[in-house]
């Protein structure tokens, strides 16, 4: 279990210290185990459990200033209510009776109209990943009231649905065994800005001899200390996957047993893959023959080898499709059958917690109420039948960080929608809501955490009291489902209930977590093996119990059975047309001192980011006259902005980064990265497409 009482022995320094056990919110891999030391009711420092074995102590900067956040001078204290036009941040001061009072009689009155309870939707996302602020009260009280369902695709679903199709879940291989891979894979992974507590181990396999070789457009932070980069035109992972198994089977680098007791359909397979030549990969992915060559026996003689697969890859139009062909790789070559062997998307469904205890689907009582794609929100808002009515945001921030923002400012800017924000900062959706209610940061409520990037459960107790007048989440939604009249004794469950109600599943995997040991310890690991090998001998949580190369699942929603090359929309290929008109590839992948929109309206962060900016291609800057420092426009038929040109070898050519995403408010001309960035969804989960985007530049 833990070393040996870690948090005790800060305290024993000083009688009236304590330190208590947390856990980072955020949407992150890493979801590290943290101290925060308390003196006289204040949080005064902030630091990793050095007991948790995955963050081993460690914090990123920008959760080691969370202090900052937590005690910000712009931190929202009271309930507010709007007082002047929607989008100029005018409000006024409220008590939370008047707020309340005011919220339910809202929704009571849209509930009893024509238009009924779909006319109001939850709009929230992962600005909190804990079961309780994120996934509990909140839900339960939206299900008894019969709103809408958010379908929340953001970042992760399309190659969420991708790991189904091929592995049956999102499930992959133990990060802590990374040290030890002869070979490792960033594919469309950027670890040290998006997975710090990877890296540490990356290095380690480095300096053993390991070859670690980078997959991405932009030649990132971690790119650049790699063995290799390999640079492939933005949304043709899937065609380089494709070209890489082509090589595979044709030099016989592949584990014929594995395939034989492990795998579904790879006769099929085999035979689709002849028609995927290294030459047709290449002309695809705009590389060298020889690159694809030489990746697929690097990696077809590497015992093991390991793959990190990032979310980056799967924001295109053919996302989800790539994401499930590149998981046939490792089926391909018996890299299973090693604990530091196989892929790495996410371990997020290897936790089996009970979330129809903590979400009570069963309280929709039979209705099927409509689905509304997060990722086409602005459309939502804008032209959907019947109209959403009321929007109630927490744990996201809309209007900064949805795609084609233009035309989600244009719904937010409706004076017909009434608009409730909840959060600790006013932010840029803020601005357009009719009442406004602060929200407790991590410091001061509970909660229980998974992860998507290790093993371990996680407790999140309460260091401070709420700042303020700050309320958590769970209980906003408690005294509102009371204000409606929701008798059921699930509104009444406490933030203790809820992280109890989470590990109740009788999975052997949980076997042993307990909230009050947990809760005690600051985390627990999954009841699965040390060296855990998931599929060393099959047992894929697929239909068929083996690695499916063929599909039912996507046979039956009519997709080909078997993987493929699924192009972007957006590229010199698929719309010449249109890359006539924009032809650089735009991308936006997070800024190192930002995470999502958290943390991107404190000083210290913006500070170090220094401001917008695009980073070019020296060719694609000198044909356009525009040199390192110059103000240039982004634009295309969305919409535009304009930042600050930075021109290096980084992006490779025909490719722009704008590393994202800034507030608006705290933008040159009030707009940023998703002025330009389409509602278009991917093939598979209704994922967003931010990288499937084709754009011009021109000196502003």
């Amino acid at each position: 279990m833990n070393a040996p009482n870690a948090a005790d022995r800060l305290a024993r320094a000083d009688a009236d210290v304590k330190v208590v056990r947390t856990a980072c919110p955020h949407d992150c891999p890493d979801t590290c185990g943290m101290l925060v030391t308390v003196k006289d009711g204040v949080a005064v420092k902030i630091q990793g459990d050095p007991s948790m074995p995955f963050s081993e102590g460690t914090l990123c900067t920008k959760v080691s200033h969370y202090l900052e956040r937590s005690y910000a001078p712009d931190r929202l204290l009271h309930p507010l209510r709007r007082s002047g036009p929607k989008g100029a941040g005018e409000f006024r001061r409220v008590s939370w009776d008047e707020a309340l009072d005011e919220i339910a009689a809202r929704l009571k009155a849209l509930a009893a109209s024509p238009e009924g309870a779909e006319s109001i939707l939850p709009l929230n996302y992962a600005g909190t990943m804990g079961m309780v602020q994120y996934s509990s009260m909140d839900r339960r009280f939206f299900h008894r009231l019969g709103a809408s369902l958010l379908d929340r695709t953001l970042c992760s679903s399309a190659g969420k649905a991708g790991l189904k199709a091929t592995l049956g879940a999102s499930v992959g291989m133990d990060p802590e065994r990374f040290s030890e891979a002869r070979l490792i894979i960033l594919w469309g992974a950027n670890p040290i800005v998006s997975n710090l507590h990877l890296w540490p181990r990356v290095l380690e396999a480095k300096r053993r001899g390991a070859k670690v070789i980078a997959i991405d457009p932009y030649r990132s932070l971690s790119a650049e200390k790699c063995t290799e980069h390999v640079a492939p035109l933005p949304g043709t992972d899937g065609a380089l996957a494709l070209g890489l198994m082509h090589v595979l089977v044709a030099e016989d680098l592949i584990d014929r047993d594995y395939i034989a007791r492990c795998t579904l359909g790879f006769g099929e397979f085999a035979e689709r893959l002849q028609q995927y030549t290294p030459e047709w990969a290449a002309r695809i992915c705009g590389l060298r023959v020889e690159e694809v060559v030489q990746l697929a026996r690097d990696y077809g003689s590497a015992k093991p080898a390991a793959i990190r697969l990032n979310y980056g890859m799967q924001r295109h139009a053919g996302g989800g499709i790539a994401a499930r062909t590149i998981a046939c790789l490792p089926a391909l070559t018996g890299a299973w059958r090693d604990a530091a062997g196989g892929i790495l998307l996410s371990t997020a469904d290897f936790y089996d917690f009970d979330h129809a205890a903590l979400e009570r689907p069963d309280l929709l009582a039979g209705r099927t109420p409509r689905v509304i794609n997060h990722a086409a929100i602005g459309e939502a808002l804008t032209g959907a039948q019947p109209p959403v009515r009321a929007v109630i945001v927490y744990n996201n921030n809309p209007v900064a960080v949805c795609p084609d923002a233009e035309k989600v400012v244009a719904g937010f800017k409706r004076e017909d929608l009434f608009c409730v924000v909840m959060d600790s900062f006013l932010t840029d959706t803020a601005d357009y809501a009719d009442i406004v209610l602060p929200a407790t940061t991590q410091l001061e409520h509970y909660d229980v955490h998974k992860s998507y990037g290790h093993l371990y459960v996680l407790a999140n107790n309460p260091a401070i009291a709420p700042v303020g007048e700050a309320l958590p989440n769970s209980e906003v939604f408690r005294r509102l489902a009371a204000r409606m009249g929701y008798d059921e004794s699930c509104f009444r469950d406490s933030d203790e209930d809820i992280c109890r109600a989470a590990l109740g599943s009788a999975s052997p995997r949980m076997q042993g977590i307990a909230w009050e040991v947990v809760k005690e310890s600051g985390w627990q690991r999954l009841r699965v093996d040390e060296r855990f090998a998931p599929f060393a001998d099959g047992g894929f949580p697929t239909p068929s119990g083996k690695c499916e190369f063929y599909s039912a699942w996507l046979r039956d929603q009519g997709f080909d059975p078997l993987p493929f090359f699924n192009p972007p929309a957006e590229s010199a290929a698929s719309s010449p047309e249109l890359a006539r008109q924009y032809p650089l590839a735009f991308l936006s992948p997070p800024a190192r001192n930002f995470l999502n929109s958290s943390f991107a309206n404190l000083k210290r962060f913006r500070d170090q980011e220094g401001e917008p900016h695009l980073e070019m291609h020296r060719d694609d800057a000198d044909a356009r006259g525009i040199a390192g420092g110059d103000r240039v426009r982004v634009f295309n038929e969305r919409g535009s902005y304009t930042l600050r040109a930075r021109v290096n070898d980084k992006p490779r050519r025909g490719v722009v980064v704008a590393p994202s995403v800034w507030w608006r408010k705290f933008s040159p001309d009030g707009r940023n990265a998703n002025s330009v960035t389409s509602q278009r969804t991917a093939d598979l989960g209704g994922g967003a497409t931010f990288y499937d985007c084709l754009v011009e530049v021109e000196k502003a």
